[in-house]
């Protein structure tokens, strides 16, 4: 089975799961989307009103500022992956729940082994204490990557939280303009490493 197709099989159970009460309050459950080759991959923390209505990450207003940062650095939303940390729409947008998070946590780290991305993009704090330590603060740690295995982990604000605050906007911004270089090294430290047969390093600044 190719990883499109395993992703797709993922997706489909995503969307019958039941394994915490988001399951009977959801219109749509929200797999994610983009290719199961993705180099980039962008990790937000629960779907929103119109995501539940469409079944798709990232549509509303903050799902546009992506696109938006995305072509900035010359992608688009069809050359990465997009998903969230919790696949179900808390009521009223609540943050999602400990319970949610990890019934969620198993389809997510599936979704990692499946794409293999080199960059992970958190954004918000649910989504980087996934990857980050408890101590670590967003507001200190954004556009500090990470490496962790063979990827590098890079936690930048929510969209939703840079479209309220103009300072973290701009910050937001100029971390992003930061990914193509990012992307560029990883993928020359895996083929180095593919290369010297060395196996990857856990958790050390980039």
């Amino acid at each position: 089975m190719s990883s499109a197709d395993a992703l797709e099989q993922l997706a489909a159970q995503i969307r019958s799961c039941q394994k915490c009460p988001l399951g009977r309050l959801r219109t749509h459950a929200v797999p994610g989307e983009g290719p199961a080759d993705a180099e980039i991959m962008l990790i937000g923390e629960a779907p929103g009103y119109h995501e539940d209505k469409q079944g798709r990450p990232f549509v509303g207003a903050s799902g546009r500022l992506l696109e938006k940062l995305l072509a900035q650095i010359h992608f688009t939303r069809e050359d990465v992956y997009i998903t969230n940390v919790v696949k179900c729409r808390p009521p009223a947008n609540r943050d999602p729940l400990l319970v949610e998070i990890e019934a969620c946590q198993p389809w997510l780290r599936q979704q990692i082994d499946l794409i293999d991305p080199l960059v992970i993009v958190t954004l918000g704090r649910f989504s980087m204490a996934q990857f980050l330590p408890p101590s670590a603060r967003i507001t200190r740690v954004h556009g500090q990557p990470m490496m962790q295995e063979d990827r590098a982990i890079t936690p930048m604000f929510h969209p939703a939280a840079a479209l309220r605050n103009a300072n973290w906007m701009r910050d937001m911004e100029a971390d992003f303009v930061r990914i193509p270089e990012l992307l560029a090294k990883v993928r020359a430290l895996r083929a180095a490493r593919e290369q010297e047969g060395r196996g990857p390093e856990q958790l050390s600044l980039f």
